[in-house]
This record gives structure tokens, C-alpha cells and sequence, in this order.
């Protein structure tokens, strides 16, 4: 038998450490169950993540708590997730993480888009019957994706035809 004196004190540290416990052992986010899941060599079912877990991840808390509130004789019949807060120094990492991913899926959209807007410019030549040799037409892929996918404003050369000097000058 497990006598508790202070139940309020007992439901808190016991909450707390069951958290703590669910934390330590789910990926905050799916990001985070990818690279657990990239890093492993056998075939696993993708860790829950605390994020996205939902049911799965209060099932897991409500569990936890059961077991550790039980002996106490308090039972459990629901449980809710409704603040996680990181050290400072985590938190930042993950906001440069989320940033950067962010980042990536901007140029992964605007590398999509010039993709297709050169292929485009391409059928249309093709189709009002102008004639491009393979080696412009790697010119003007390479010249259009470099306009269209960089951030910064394109600054143009205009070719004016080869000079050649003689020896008679």
C-alpha cells in the first residue's frame, strides 16, 4: 500500500517524469522520425512523432500516467499535451531547422516552375518553326535556369558578334 499525503504534489511530479519519459522516447517532429528512421538499418514502422502523433501519442501519456498514479490509487481518464517548451538553445536549433527546411521547399517549388517555364519557351520555339541546334539549346536551358532560379536580378550581355584584329593595324 502507498500512502500519499500530498495528492496534488504526487500528481505533479508523477505527470511531470511521465512527460519527460514521452518526450525522451518520440521524435518532436516527422522530420525527426525521418532521420531516426533514416539511421536505422531494418525495416521499422516510422516512429509517432510528438507533433503529429495525436491519439497515438495521448494513448502512450495516458498510459504512463496509469502505471505511475496507480499505486497511489488514482486513476487516469484522460490526459492532454498542451504546452512542450525546449531549452533555448534547442528551440533556436529547431527554429533554424524548420527555417531552412522552409527555405528548401521555396527553391524545390521555384526550380519546378522554372523547369517548366523553359520547357515551355522550348515547344514554343519548336512549334513557330524556329530552329535551335543542341548546342544553343543547352545554352538557353542553362542561361533561362539560371535567370529564372537565381535571387538575384539578371544582368545582361549583349553579344555584338566576334572582333577579330588584323596585323595590319
Amino acid at each position: 500500500m502507498l500512502q500519499v499525503e500530498n495528492y496534488g504534489s504526487f500528481v505533479h511530479i508523477q505527470s511531470e517524469t511521465s512527460v519527460r519519459k514521452l518526450a525522451s522516447s518520440h521524435p518532436y517532429d516527422d522530420t525527426e522520425a525521418e532521420v531516426a528512421e533514416a539511421g536505422q538499418q531494418s525495416k521499422v514502422s516510422k516512429p509517432v512523432s510528438l507533433l503529429s502523433g495525436g491519439e497515438q501519442v495521448v494513448a502512450a501519456l495516458v498510459e504512463e500516467l496509469s502505471a505511475r498514479l496507480a499505486p497511489a490509487g488514482i486513476e487516469v481518464t484522460e490526459a492532454r499535451i498542451t504546452h512542450l517548451a525546449y531549452a533555448p538553445e534547442i528551440a533556436s536549433a529547431m527554429l533554424r531547422r524548420q527555417q531552412a527546411q522552409a527555405i528548401i521547399a521555396a527553391r524545390k517549388k521555384i526550380v519546378e516552375g522554372a523547369v517548366d517555364m523553359v520547357k515551355d519557351a522550348l515547344d514554343r520555339l519548336q512549334s513557330k518553326g524556329i530552329p535551335v541546334d543542341e548546342e544553343r539549346r543547352a545554352a538557353l536551358v542553362s542561361n533561362l535556369l539560371v535567370v529564372l532560379v537565381s535571387d538575384k536580378d539578371a544582368a545582361p550581355i549583349v553579344n555584338a558578334g566576334s572582333v577579330s584584329l588584323s596585323k595590319d593595324r
